[in-house]
């Protein structure tokens, strides 16, 4: 298994990974998200042409707990249910601190729901620091 950064050719593999992880994504989140130029995808490769988790990168002007301005934020991080527990989503998450660490961040934030409780021993397995929990709310008008 490899990470790499995404390629063009990994486009089926990441809308099957980031539909399952997100699934009312549409084509035009991912345009919009390939069209970034403060972002980056990273893929882990199973074998050849077979992705098997992915992670997503990019800025964001502040994040709660953050002491630095502007921080990098883990948007999206995902490993197929059959190749978690095997260092996966380790070796994702040490391409995104890469990621940020080359573009002068100091900080990475990350979020999760409350109700993801894998996702959330991971993040504290990995080295994250729970700094608040919240419920949001909105009305449509």
């Amino acid at each position: 298994m490899i990470v790499r950064p995404y390629a063009v050719t990994d486009y089926a593999e990441w809308h099957r990974m980031r539909t399952a992880l997100w699934p009312g994504q549409t084509a035009a989140d991912m345009a919009g998200w390939l069209a970034r130029t403060d972002a980056a995808t990273l893929i882990a490769e199973r074998t050849a042409n077979q992705a098997c988790g992915f992670a997503e990168v990019g800025a964001r002007p502040f994040a709660d707990g953050c002491d630095t301005q502007p921080v990098a934020y883990l948007e999206g991080w995902y490993v197929d249910a059959d190749a978690r527990r095997r260092g996966i989503g380790a070796a994702l998450l040490r391409g995104v601190e890469a990621w940020a660490r080359g573009r002068g961040y100091r900080e990475l934030a990350s979020d999760t729901e409350l109700s993801n409780s894998a996702s959330q021993q991971a993040h504290v397995e990995l080295g994250f620091t729970e700094v608040n929990r919240a419920v949001r709310y909105r009305k449509l008008l």
